[in-house]
């Protein structure tokens, strides 16, 4: 028999931006395979979480994802939902609404984020009491002068892949201390797992940095002349990978038109701050799509005209702190309203 250390992972009540979680579960396992049907249910104190009152505290985490937790020994991080007491799905708990059983939709995620000095609370390179260089240089930079952060990353790209992760890439983003990380997964469910998951393993390495990550949209301020952060969702169905049909790319593309406001509500807190027409982004007061247009709300990429229109949209609204799992799913609510025949 051999202890191993379940980390079950959920996210709390807060509301609109919720916080990620965690408590460490010991218990002994004889050929423990990782698997998700290897694991039991879970509690917690809901009324330290906004998830619960103290009369009636208690709600259950129901594992969904087991990954390997390559920074312990024999360790796993357990991606949980939130139950309330009788099993049924907790208010908070956006994962259960994601209407994708088959996983037909597949979604590339382009997590942007802000590296901050716990010290001074200013992102990397930002000196106290002023500013660095204009941003121009910073991105996909190399060199000290211009690139901050980089061991920190790196790390992180390797627990990321150790972990089992579907991770495609990294590079420093247009502001100092600004970076970003890619991942894609076939399921909508699955790839809002290995965001969280790759948000856990980032939160918790900066603990060893004196850092902390900063997903505000806009953490110098919306009146500042930086670039915000977003997460871009690249995203596709067996039509959209297929179909060969402009018109039925432009037909998904203008059912969104009509729902803009059902999007921006779960597409991230303090969003307004980052979508104002200005920084390679549409206003969030418009909607738009265009090829290659990365003003546009939502970018029809190249490759998929190239293609013969087959491929995927990426929608360029969703901001950094935003929520993975009710991003998909306003997104495939909205792709499968969308009248092709």
């Amino acid at each position: 028999m051999a202890k191993i250390k379940l980390e079950y992972i959920w996210l709390d009540g807060y509301f609109p931006t919720q916080n990620m979680r965690s408590k460490t579960k010991v218990e002994e396992h004889e050929n423990f395979q990782g698997t998700v049907e290897e694991l039991d249910m879970w509690s917690f104190d809901g009324s330290s979480t906004r998830q619960a009152s103290g009369g009636s505290s208690d709600c259950l985490l129901k594992p969904v994802a087991i990954y390997p937790d390559p920074a312990r020994i024999n360790g796993y991080l357990v991606m949980t939902e939130v139950l309330n007491a009788d099993g049924t799905p907790h208010v908070s708990n956006g994962r259960a609404t994601i209407e994708d059983e088959d996983n037909d939709f597949w979604f590339g995620f382009e997590q942007e984020y802000f590296i901050m000095d716990s010290k001074t609370q200013l992102p990397l390179g930002f000196p106290i009491g002023g500013y660095p260089a204009p941003q121009g240089m910073y991105y996909c930079s190399v060199g000290g002068k211009n690139t901050h952060g980089r061991l920190l990353v790196e790390k992180h790209a390797d627990l990321c892949i150790d972990a089992g992760l579907n991770f495609e890439g990294i590079n420093q983003e247009v502001a100092s201390g600004q970076w970003e990380f890619q991942l894609f997964a076939k399921g909508a469910k699955k790839a809002g797992d290995e965001i969280w998951i790759a948000r856990y393993l980032l939160d918790r390495l900066t603990e060893q940095y004196g850092y902390y990550i900063d997903y505000h949209p806009k953490p110098l301020g919306k009146d500042m002349d930086w670039n915000g952060s977003g997460m871009h969702a690249n995203f596709s169905n067996t039509t959209l990978r297929t179909c060969g049909s402009k018109e039925t790319y432009e037909k998904i593309c203008e059912a969104f038109r009509p729902v803009v406001k059902e999007h921006i509500a779960v597409y991230g807190e303090f969003n307004d701050q980052r979508l104002t027409g200005d920084h390679e982004t549409a206003s969030i007061n418009d909607f738009s799509y265009g090829v290659s247009d990365r003003g546009a709300s939502i970018r029809i990429p190249i490759i998929t005209v190239e293609k013969g229109w087959k491929g995927w949209l990426e929608d360029r609204r969703p901001a950094s702190n935003g929520d993975p799992y009710k991003i998909a799913g306003r997104i495939i609510k909205t792709v499968k309203s969308a009248n092709i025949s």
